[in-house]
């Protein structure tokens, strides 16, 4: 992408093998452009954090980055399975270790831009192996679900997994069924092998929080979506469906689900970017309780300047790190 600015800082060496720059909050906070504008000053390389940008082909709806801003950054993480693969928080914080690992070998900095909160987790904090689907259990809770009502399944899981139980609404028959098969499985509540996660010692991130006011994120997330509209998501959502089907599970994802639903004949296409600019900024309003709890973090309500962000990145390697929500000097 050309020479840096001369007011680039340099990194010094790192004596630790593994420290990464985190960049997380809501969506349509900001986050994936401040890490392009970082790259201006820093020797970086973006780890993609986020649940859909890992399926090819969802490329509008998912907001991932162009081909020309792949070009000028290098990224990670994107394209990794198609609409009808199943993918989880524990293979992506896999797939970044690895990706951690040969960046900072290359002498350059692992950015972790995202969304989705439990991943980031799962790179930090590890996530229990649980015990891969079984087809037969789950055809046969879906069918006592249908025969018997999902809140029969619900009951179940309180008399085997009470603490799983009361995080699950009655009728997610999803996650009870989930619950259930690991129960059936190993004999363990799913929420004592939760217990027994490893944490991952070896990445060491600062975490950067971009949140900025409910009121500014629906302006900018019905904006966001107008534009994605006009860009063409709507043929995207169509060809998608017309390739893997319209049940594909990636599919009803955000703006995906309701513009199939449009496709579908059951909403207008001004209904369904209605629904889901509003599902859109619930999705928002969860984003922002999770990052909450990331203690450590500095946390902004606007975009900061690059220059802040990498002087506050080398302060917080030198112990003279900016307390969170506070503004680096």
């Amino acid at each position: 992408m050309g020479g840096r600015r001369s007011a680039q800082i340099a990194l010094g060496r790192l004596d630790v093998s593994y420290r990464v720059l985190a960049i997380v909050g809501p969506t349509a906070s900001g986050k994936s452009r401040l890490a392009l504008r970082l790259a201006e000053y820093l020797p970086l390389e973006i780890l993609s954090c986020d649940s859909q940008q890992v399926y090819a082909g969802m490329d509008i709806g998912t907001g991932k980055p162009t081909m020309a801003e792949r070009r000028a950054v290098p990224h990670h993480l994107l394209d990794l399975v198609v609409p009808t693969e199943t993918f989880h928080a524990a293979r992506w914080a896999a797939l970044a270790r690895v990706a951690i690992e040969h960046i900072v070998a290359r002498g350059r900095v692992p950015v972790v831009v995202g969304g989705t909160g439990l991943y980031f987790r799962a790179l930090l904090s590890g996530l229990f192996e649980a015990p891969p689907s079984d087809p037969t259990i789950r055809a046969r809770h879906k069918e006592e679900a249908r025969t018997m009502g999902v809140e029969v399944l619900h009951a179940r899981l309180v008399g085997v997994d009470p603490a799983t139980a009361a995080r699950v609404q009655p009728r997610d028959l999803l996650r009870i069924s989930r619950a259930l098969e690991v129960y059936e499985q190993t004999g363990v509540p799913i929420s004592a092998l939760r217990t027994q996660q490893a944490p991952t010692t070896e990445i060491s991130a600062r975490t950067l929080v971009l949140d900025p006011p409910l009121d500014m994120l629906r302006d900018r997330i019905a904006r966001r979506f107008d534009a994605m509209i006009a860009a063409g998501l709507p043929e995207e959502v169509r060809g998608l469906r017309e390739r893997f089907g319209s049940d594909a599970r990636a599919l009803q994802a955000l703006g995906y689900r309701q513009l199939g639903e449009h496709l579908d004949g059951l909403l207008t296409l001004d209904e369904a970017v209605a629904v889901a600019k509003a599902a859109t900024s619930a999705y928002a309003r969860r984003q922002r309780t999770w990052f909450r709890k990331e203690a450590d973090a500095w946390r902004v309500d606007t975009g900061p300047a690059p220059g802040d962000v990498v002087n506050w990145w080398k302060q917080a390697w030198s112990g003279a790190a900016p307390a969170s929500s506070s503004r680096p000097s």
